[in-house]
């Protein structure tokens, strides 16, 4: 069965690029519309309204969210998806203005979200909420203590404010992708690989080898699961996050 958002009114942030793009792109062929929210001038998919906003600052959401309720009457889904990944650091290293950063967008980022969105689902007598977790938010890497810190804190926001908002009739769950080919990975372990480190090819292909699929997951693979989370066919879920690595060791 296919996935059915006639009629409802969706806000993505980080809507650009990655995975907010896909997850976009499949909302409006699912019948949705909405809001595609990112820090950077985009053309989102029909019936998709692209508002430039940082989700660091609560003025640039409520102005997000007040395009929806007033373009299309009202908000039903919410993706809390903008998110940095910062420069691999050993501990020693750590940088606090690039800690804050990260929190202010991986963290404070989502809580905002949540906080301007709930609003007009509330009115709308109920919505599903997903956010953008990671594997680290279960599980740590070396030298990624501020992303690992991030994505265990979005981890918690979800369970905490799915016990918040359950009795509204909105459900707020999570979805952590492993390692996915996006064009920011792909920078990011070139410029590894310009230190010395491992090629891009032979990085890509040890990731495929560590899965039970033997392959990286995709953007559709995570957007996927985020409009399954969405949907009603997953209507007795809340306050859980669903990993989406393809079966990682």
């Amino acid at each position: 069965m296919g996935h059915d958002f006639t009629g409802q009114t969706a806000l993505v942030t980080g809507a650009a690029t990655g995975f907010g793009r896909r997850i976009t792109e499949l909302l409006a062929a699912a019948g949705a519309r909405g809001v595609a929210f990112d820090r950077v001038a985009h053309e989102p998919p029909a019936g998709f309204l692209a508002v430039t906003g940082d989700v660091t600052l609560e003025a640039n959401l409520t102005r997000g969210v007040a395009a929806a309720v007033e373009r299309f009457g009202g908000l039903e889904l919410v993706v809390a998806n903008a998110g940095i990944v910062p420069p691999w650091r050993e501990t020693e290293a750590l940088d606090f203005d690039e800690w804050d950063r990260v929190f202010a967008i991986n963290v404070r980022g989502v809580a905002a979200t949540l906080k301007h969105a709930v609003p007009a689902l509330r009115a709308a007598g109920g919505g599903a909420i997903v956010a953008m977790a990671s594997m680290n938010a279960a599980r740590a890497h070396p030298r990624q203590c501020a992303y690992t810190a991030s994505k265990h804190a979005v981890l918690g926001i979800v369970r905490a404010t799915a016990l918040d908002l359950g009795r509204h009739g909105i459900r707020v769950n999570a979805v952590a992708p492993g390692p996915v080919a996006t064009a920011a990975l792909v920078e990011r372990m070139t410029s590894r690989a310009a230190a010395g480190g491992t090629a891009v090819e032979e990085a890509l292909r040890r990731h495929a080898e560590e899965t039970a699929l033997g392959r990286m997951v995709t953007e559709k693979d995570v957007a996927e699961t985020v409009l399954y989370l969405l949907g009603p066919q997953s209507g007795g879920l809340t306050g859980q996050m669903l990993t989406v690595d393809g079966g990682l060791a």
